[in-house]
């Protein structure tokens, strides 16, 4: 871990290796601002007009990566991260503490392990401090950049007899089915940004093989978590969900709902890989042709 000044912010610490760099800031967050190939463009989108500040009750989005807890609501999810966190190396990990929210007695946390040459393990925790106890699932938020594809797979696991459903698929109220930036696949969903876009839209479904993708230029930014069977995911049974508008694309997981107890603490485990030179198109056989096969490299 080096520490490093980033774009206004005097105390961001680096993590890379030879092929790979993050940026974690400790001025706000927690927050990973930047994970990219060394002396390439940051996968992730920067809000310019923000980056760089801190204080102030207003929440900014910044960019990067964040961990909320869900369901989502006005007063408890859009509680600002303006302010300095903790940053602390053990081992090879950088843990990030953000103080306890006064609103919702919930405190964050990620921890970050560069573990390869492209692969990140991202670990995030939501600890109860408060005095009751606290509904709620885990959301990790990956903000990327603009002018890429959001992938994820359509469940393929199914009851033997195929007679019960496989998938729940939810809509948000400004959600059009008809939107152009949305392919409806028999194998995948594919979310276009388009930054000429008026309006967002989001979906969300029960990603039951663990993983979503975003494909830009020719890198693939992909994670994979764990999901549960038989779980009270958020959302109508949400574990994967993706929201686009004008600026970027969210690829975001949630945990399964849980009654967080006094001095509680759930965890929420992605693994993050970054690959290049990946041909694909907006597609589904180019896609399976390009992409599985990195899906299944990931899950070794």
């Amino acid at each position: 871990m080096e520490k490093v000044p980033y774009r206004g912010w005097p105390n961001c610490y680096r993590l890379a290796n030879d092929e790979v760099e993050l940026i974690i800031t400790g001025d706000v967050g927690p927050r990973i601002i930047r994970f990219g190939f060394i002396g390439d463009d940051n996968e992730f989108e920067e809000f310019s007009e923000q980056v760089g500040q801190t204080g102030g009750s207003e929440w900014r989005v910044y960019g990067g990566h964040r961990l909320w807890h869900s369901p989502e609501d006005k007063v408890r999810t859009y509680h600002a991260d303006n302010g300095p966190v903790k940053v602390v190396e053990e081992n090879g990990t950088v843990r990030v503490i953000q103080p306890p929210e006064a609103a919702t007695g919930i405190q964050k946390e990620m921890a970050i392990t560069l573990e390869a040459a492209n692969r990140v393990k991202v670990r995030h925790y939501l600890r109860n401090v408060g005095l009751w106890p606290v509904k709620l699932a885990p959301w990790a938020l990956t903000v990327m950049a603009p002018g890429g594809m959001g992938i994820v797979p359509q469940p393929t696991k199914a009851h033997p007899d195929r007679l019960l459903p496989n998938r729940a698929l939810v809509l948000w109220p400004y959600t059009d089915m008809t939107d152009h930036r949305i392919h409806w696949g028999s194998r995948f969903i594919l979310l276009r940004q388009d930054q000429n876009a008026q309006t967002p839209t989001k979906i969300g479904l029960s990603a039951n093989d663990g993983w979503g993708a975003y494909l830009r230029k020719d890198h693939l930014f992909l994670k994979t978590f764990e999901y549960i069977e038989g779980a009270n995911y958020p959302d109508n049974g949400c574990s994967l969900e993706m929201y686009t508008n004008d600026r970027m694309l969210e690829l975001e997981t949630l945990g399964p709902l849980q009654l967080l107890a006094p001095d509680d603490v759930i965890e929420h485990v992605e693994h993050w890989f970054l690959f290049h030179g990946v041909e694909a198109g907006e597609d589904e056989e180019s896609v399976e042709r390009a992409v599985l096969p990195l899906v299944a490299v990931a899950w070794k």
